[in-house]
């Protein structure tokens, strides 16, 4: 969902639960290269949130979504790195940034007390 604040994405991947806690262990803290990566390819405010069963739900803004994800792309660390968590995943065909199942955004509070503080037409009359 794109705001003034630029584009919100929400993702969900699947761990294989037998390798939750090595996929706990690899993201606590994640490598400063790909940290550095992550900030370099335009992604900010991004968030693994763990479910029940080794449901993930990822969440990051950008200003580029697709800047971001050429930046990513091209780049031998994020490659490496998502080479390595290829295997954490169930049903996972290919690097899981780029795999992952999108989400829809239905609801933002700020979007919507924006457009509700908004100033109408009818408030110029």
């Amino acid at each position: 969902m794109t705001s003034t604040n630029g584009t919100r994405v929400c993702f969900r991947l699947q761990i294989r639960p037998e390798m939750l806690d090595e996929y706990i262990a690899r993201h606590t803290p994640v490598r400063p290269e790909m940290l550095a990566e992550i900030a370099a390819a335009g992604r900010r405010n991004y968030s693994l949130f763990l479910g029940e069963g080794g449901m993930l739900i990822g969440y990051y803004e950008t200003d580029d979504d697709r800047a971001a994800q050429a930046y990513l792309d091209a780049s031998p660390i994020a490659a490496a790195w998502e080479a390595e968590m290829a295997p954490f995943f169930v049903g996972l065909e290919g690097r899981p940034d780029q795999a992952a199942t999108p989400l829809t955004e239905i609801f933002h509070l700020g979007d919507q007390l924006a457009a509700v503080s908004a100033p109408t037409e009818s408030d110029h009359r």
